[in-house]
């Protein structure tokens, strides 16, 4: 079983609002990526807030997904990565993770199940995306990886575990990954 962790604890300084409520064809950018999530084969779903976590949690309408609120989001991400494994390790028996951003709208559920599936069929410990020359979010982590994952620290991602065991990971092409919206200019180019 895989879950998946959705972070949207960020505070957007770069945007200057709440980029999780962001409206992009019809829906924020936030709904997107819970549609994604919960239409794919993970479970159990967790959303991890933090900075604006009242007006952002209110976008959540979907009983199945588990909340997090992370207090310590100002750290930065590692911090919500913690919360959302510590939380996984506590709710579930899943023997991977997905770790996803709300602010990549082209990511769905058919690309989650094809990290899951490439996992299963690679033995690869670790599938993440290839996009613009780099590997990247959403990626899927195996239990082996969860305590490296509860180690992060401050604004590290996932990537420092991803350079460190490049020999363990299977890569999926996801051109569209590199599409995120942290600024008031990609928002612009988005819509």
């Amino acid at each position: 079983m895989t879950g998946l962790i959705l972070l949207a604890a960020g505070n957007s300084s770069r945007m200057g609002r709440p980029k999780q409520t962001l409206i992009y064809q019809g829906k924020t950018l936030l709904q997107h990526a819970i549609q994604a999530a919960v239409q794919s084969n993970c479970e159990p779903v967790f959303v991890v807030f933090g900075a604006y976590a009242d007006t952002v949690s209110a976008e959540i309408h979907d009983e199945s997904i588990i909340i997090i609120h992370n207090p310590e989001w100002q750290e930065g991400m590692a911090s919500s990565i913690r919360s959302g494994v510590a939380e996984l390790e506590k709710n579930s028996e899943a023997d991977s993770v997905i770790i996803m951003l709300c602010d990549q709208p082209f990511v769905d559920a058919g690309l989650l199940n094809s990290l899951v599936e490439l996992q299963q069929t690679s033995n690869k410990g670790i599938v993440a995306c290839s996009y613009h020359d780099t590997l990247g979010v959403p990626v899927l982590f195996s239990k082996a990886y969860f305590a490296s994952l509860l180690k992060l620290e401050g604004h590290e991602g996932a990537k420092k575990i991803l350079a460190l065991h490049r020999d363990d990971i299977a890569a999926i092409t996801f051109p569209q990954g590199e599409i995120d919206i942290d600024t008031p200019d990609d928002y612009n180019k988005l819509t």
